[in-house]
């Protein structure tokens, strides 16, 4: 095992960086004892690991799957290993977790500072990514656990929580639409409106609406980025369109406000807390699990005047 875990190191490093001279500086060991761990291991395997080409090194088809067995076993031995740290009572561990654009402020900051003055010895790592490729990252494992819009036609992970989020205008407080509760898709009609692009979940259910409504809307400006779309309407550019999720800090600040769109063909969209089916979170994952699902909690507390209230619900 330990000469096994030796070759891994140096050859995910080397595959990682495309050269032994880079492995061997991070690493901080020779290039020659980097070089003859691997040349051993293909030796014994009969296949070349790498191809040695003039400006470097280039994984072979051998050496694509040896890369991915073992990221998958160094993540492994690190489960082992913070196991073995809670039968010694630590509580240590490494967790990773993968979310959406509308939740890197907010809720989840909040809930892993809480969770450092408690467990000091837990790192966590918060990957912010498109919906779809949380999605794909939870159900590979590449995550512990994560959360993103639409769980409900997966069979390859485990929903733990759930609310229903509302699709809205946005507007600056003192505008008229901040007037409204809830409002018709139609009601943007003439104003300018700044729209979010693809891969934001909420671009297919506008499209949904405009190809319904057949309006046509004025759009000033686009974006796949929530903070610029929430700083294109503060600055007056347009009312804009987003869900209750994405602004809840800035209506509660006071900044923006939140009319729900109300048509009746629009569905509310399922934000989810979710783990893989065929992985069990590790001891620190399902620490720091059991922290976020409780600030999940609060996404289900009634927000500021004009954003609904969302509901918390576990399978």
């Amino acid at each position: 095992m330990p000469a096994f875990s030796r070759f891994l190191r140096y050859f995910l490093a080397v595959g990682r960086l495309g050269s032994i001279r880079k492995a061997a500086d991070e690493l901080n060991v020779s290039a020659s004892a980097i070089d003859r761990q691997i040349l051993n291991v293909e030796s014994e395997l009969g296949m070349p690991l790498f191809e040695r080409l003039p400006t470097g090194l280039r994984l072979t088809a051998a050496g694509e799957i040896m890369m991915a067995a073992g990221g998958r076993w160094t993540k492994s031995l690190a489960e082992v290993r913070a196991q073995i740290e809670d039968l010694r009572g630590l509580k240590r561990g490494h967790v990773e977790i993968a979310v959406i654009d509308a939740l890197a402020k907010g809720v989840i900051p909040a809930a892993i500072h809480a969770l450092q003055s408690r467990y000091p010895g837990i790192t966590i790592e918060v990957k912010v990514a498109a919906n779809d490729q949380v999605r794909r990252m939870i159900a590979t494992g590449e995550v512990d656990f994560g959360v993103f819009f639409g769980p409900e036609s997966y069979r390859d992970i485990i929903v733990r929580a759930f609310v229903d989020i509302h699709l809205g205008f946005i507007a600056p407080v003192g505008h008229p639409f901040g007037q409204l509760a809830e409002a018709r898709f139609s009601a943007c009609q003439g104003s300018p409106v700044v729209v979010p692009s693809s891969p934001l979940a909420v671009y297919q259910q506008i499209a949904v609406l405009e190809g319904t409504t057949q309006l046509m809307l004025d759009r000033k400006a686009t974006s796949d980025n929530i903070q610029m779309i929430t700083s294109l309407v503060l600055e007056g550019v347009g009312i804009g369109i987003l869900t209750s999720l994405d602004v809840v800090t800035e209506v509660r600040a006071g900044q923006l406000s939140f009319t729900r769109i109300s048509d009746p063909l629009l569905r509310p969209m399922t934000l989810a807390l979710c783990t893989a089916a065929a992985r069990p979170p590790s001891y620190a994952a399902d620490i720091v699990l059991g922290e976020i699902q409780s600030a999940f909690g609060q996404l289900a507390s009634p927000a500021a005047e004009g954003t609904p209230q969302l509901r918390l619900k576990t399978p």
